[in-house]
């Protein structure tokens, strides 16, 4: 009847109408991040600004994959001869599966698909690599930079090229079109939050006798 009072509005439907500042703000950073991604993206395809350089970005990316690492390490366990050094390449053999875990977790709870322009043309994938939250090469260069910069002794020239490879791979992975941007910053972020959880439950023959006793 005239004159009553309208109904109010369902709780869903005033939200709809009344976004929040947050939600506002979050959609205009993924537009951001979507945009600049793709921008950025220039080595995503062989017609793309920077085309030619995609073979060398993929020679990055191998060098940055889970796999060379984890047989790499494990091949220089089973060589060492010093039990100091058996120490360390356990803990990164450790490091480098926690990394493999953790990524693969993100990425099966949050699902964000790759950017479109991606050609799926990845070096030995997996189920969950079709997903692109975080970028896996960026976690793991984060945490064998830290790793090899803390445990390993180098010359000041050689932990500038260990920055730096950290720092190109995870540049890489936005060339190539493998993931946003945003995916790469958290990749970083987690792989430096990971090391800290390896050294915290850090592997000594005090600590876990049972794995040294098999080398």
């Amino acid at each position: 009847p005239a004159g009553a009072a309208a109904a109010p509005l369902p709780e869903e439907d005033c939200m709809k109408l009344n976004p929040s500042f947050v939600g506002i703000a979050l959609s205009s950073l993924l537009a951001i991040d979507l945009w600049a991604s793709k921008r950025l993206g220039v080595c995503a395809g062989e017609g793309s600004a920077w085309g030619s350089a995609r073979p060398l970005m993929k020679v990055i990316e191998v060098s940055g994959h889970g796999i060379p690492w984890l047989l790499g390490t494990f091949y220089g366990l089973c060589q060492s001869d010093s039990s100091a050094a058996r120490e360390v390449l356990l803990n990164l053999l450790f490091a480098l599966v926690l990394d493999l875990l953790m990524v693969a977790a993100v990425k099966a709870l949050v699902r964000r698909p790759r950017p479109t322009h991606n050609k799926m043309d990845m070096f030995v994938t997996i189920s969950v690599d079709k997903y692109s939250f975080p970028s896996g090469h960026a976690t793991r260069a984060a945490l064998v930079c830290r790793f090899v910069l803390r445990h390993l002794v180098l010359a000041v020239p050689l932990r500038v090229l260990v920055v730096l490879w950290a720092l190109i791979v995870s540049i890489s992975r936005v060339m190539l079109g493998r993931h946003n941007m945003t995916d790469v910053l958290f990749g970083l972020l987690l792989g430096y939050a990971l090391y800290g959880v390896v050294e915290h439950c850090w592997l000594s023959p005090a600590t876990a006798p049972a794995l040294f006793a098999l080398w």
